[in-house]
């Protein structure tokens, strides 16, 4: 039973996406539709959750926009989403950075940053 699922999730599988870690910013590309036009919208914001495995995963990202928190849950395999971009690496000390909601102003989003190797290719 676990092979046949491994083998629906594996065709599944949409873009390839980073190691995205709580803490992280991103940048990602969302496709919106209006009416018969498509086009990309972005959305910046700091990692402050992520859940699931797999075709599951999911995300949520918090930005502060005009002085008002948002938080959007974004299903990293939609077939909405376009790519992913991680600006800055957090060094985040939990998995849920839930405590960033209570914070105004520039402290909202900040987190310290973490030191990541560069891959040697």
């Amino acid at each position: 039973m676990d092979q046949l699922i491994q083998l629906v999730e594996a065709t599944q599988a949409g873009i390839e996406t980073p190691d995205i870690h709580p803490g992280d910013s991103v940048r990602i590309q969302l496709r919106v539709i209006e009416g018969e036009k498509e086009r990309l919208q972005a959305f910046d914001g700091v990692v402050i959750s992520d859940r699931g495995a797999g075709t599951n995963k999911t995300i949520t990202v918090r930005k502060i926009s005009h002085g008002v928190g948002v938080e959007r849950i974004i299903p990293i395999n939609s077939p909405n989403v376009e790519s992913v971009t991680i600006l800055k690496h957090g060094k985040a000390r939990r998995s849920k950075l839930f405590y960033l909601r209570k914070r105004t102003g520039k402290a909202a989003l900040k987190v310290k940053e973490r030191k990541v190797a560069e891959k040697a290719s």
